[in-house]
Formats: structure tokens, C-alpha cells, sequence
């Protein structure tokens, strides 16, 4: 693996890179994600993003919001404008889709990641790492 793919990895797990919105003063969204490609050591380019909000009442998932990331693999369209609420949330990864695009074949056509907002005015960071038959997540910051 390259020196720069290396540091570009390094980078956004120490949290020191930053997007182009973030650079440009227009980040504010309470619920951010970032996705880069391990394997290949850039961001990943082009991936689709779906947010849900469980309705626990109605025993569904209600889609908030659809984007795509871009040149940094960052979503800034994720929460368009809206609040975060306490409830369970999900964010699906059209993952099969983004190795098609770049001619590699994986294991998982789509990631979905599940979690919990409890305080709606703390900022949630949702990266994910992904690799053609593995992937990572955690909380960030």
C-alpha cells in the first residue's frame, strides 16, 4: 500500500481531514458518515446512502433522506435541513453497487448499520471502512 493511501487512513481516524463543506464553513448536519475504501486506501466515491428512522409505533422504517458521497466519501446531504429526535436510526450502504461501478466484485451488496440517538443535540459521526468481502464501524467523533 502507498505512503499516501496509508496517511490518507490515518488521517481520518485521527479525525484531521475534513471536506470540502466542512473547509467551507457549511457543515452543521448533527448526523455525518464518511466511507473510504481500505482496500484500495481512497474514499469511496459515488456510494449511495439511505437514512431510516425506526417509527416504533407503526413497526417501520421511514427512509428520511437518500445521497450520495462524494470526492472526499463524505455525504453532506444526509440530514437535509432536519433535527435529529431521540429514536433508532439506520443507514444502509448500497455497497454492491459502488464495487460494481469500479469493476470489483464483493460479498456484501449493501451494509446496514443500526443505532441509537439518545441526546438529539450531541453530534453522531458514522464512519464506515470498507473493503469487497469485509467492513468496519464505529462511533466517531
Amino acid at each position: 500500500m502507498s505512503r499516501g493511501r496509508l496517511q490518507l487512513i490515518h488521517q481520518h481516524l485521527q479525525g484531521t481531514t475534513k471536506s470540502k463543506q466542512e473547509m467551507a464553513g457549511t457543515a452543521g448536519s448533527l448526523l455525518t458518515t464518511h466511507v473510504l475504501n481500505t482496500a484500495q486506501g481512497i474514499p469511496a466515491k459515488g456510494l449511495t446512502i439511505t437514512l431510516f428512522r425506526n417509527d416504533a409505533m407503526q413497526g417501520k422504517w421511514i427512509q428520511l433522506s437518500r445521497s450520495v458521497t462524494d470526492e472526499d466519501g463524505r455525504c453532506p446531504g444526509l440530514l437535509r435541513g432536519e433535527s435529529l429526535a431521540a429514536g433508532t436510526y439506520q443507514l444502509r450502504f448500497d455497497t454492491g453497487e459502488y464495487w460494481k461501478q469500479i469493476n470489483q466484485e464483493t460479498f456484501y451488496p449493501y451494509i446496514e448499520i443500526v443505532f441509537t440517538i439518545t441526546d438529539p443535540k450531541q453530534k453522531y459521526h458514522v464512519p464506515l471502512l470498507i473493503s469487497p468481502f469485509s467492513y468496519t464501524t464505529y462511533r466517531g467523533s
